[in-house]
């Protein structure tokens, strides 16, 4: 793992393409029994080298019903991006991930984590590859739908700030389906 994790660390694949250059963010453990496929680092993470140290990450933490510590222990949950890189600024917000880095390191990671009980999918560039033709129309619709998916995956909306409006048009998202990932979570953790 620590071999791996340090390829990954030194990936330069697509350092033409990154406008704050190469920086890979990763964060695992053979023992993690929880992963967290995200879309890609922003400009914060990107300078601190901490996953999810962001709003974003934030309000992940508190939708999880874990602690800091906990979130950032990686023998308990494995943090692995769909683009490792911060891929720059669009018109409405960051780029999407780089489509490199899936293909890439997903798989060998993945084998790594032999402990791995649930993969929670954020946002609908993590669910549309690993749920396939399996996903549905919208991200609504396939985070509606998540225990169709259960016990393996799990898809959730960003839980960046810039969703507020989503979960203010999807209140069952937080009767739901938090109800749901905070039960799952401590069951698997058991802390």
């Amino acid at each position: 793992m620590q071999k791996l994790l340090s390829e990954i660390r030194g990936c330069e694949v697509c350092k033409a393409h990154l406008p704050l250059g190469p920086r890979p963010i990763v964060a695992a453990n053979p023992n993690s029994k929880i992963v967290i496929i995200g879309q890609a680092p922003g400009t914060k993470v990107h300078k601190t080298g901490v996953p999810w140290d962001d709003p974003s990450g934030r309000q992940l933490r508190n939708w999880l019903g874990v602690t800091d510590a906990v979130f950032y222990d990686e023998s308990k949950i494995a943090l692995i991006p769909m683009g490792f890189c911060y891929p720059g600024k669009g018109k409405s917000g960051d780029l999407p991930p780089r489509s490199e880095c899936a293909p890439l390191w997903h798989a060998p990671m993945l084998d790594k984590l032999p402990n791995l009980e649930l993969v929670l999918l954020i946002g609908m560039y993590a669910q549309k590859y690993y749920l396939r033709n399996a996903a549905k129309k919208t991200l609504t619709e396939t985070v509606a739908a998540y225990e169709t998916y259960l016990p393996k995956y799990l898809p959730l909306p960003h839980p960046s700030p810039r969703n507020r409006f989503w979960l203010t048009k999807n209140p069952w998202f937080e009767k739901t389906v938090l109800v749901k990932l905070q039960k799952e979570v401590n069951n698997i953790l058991v802390y």
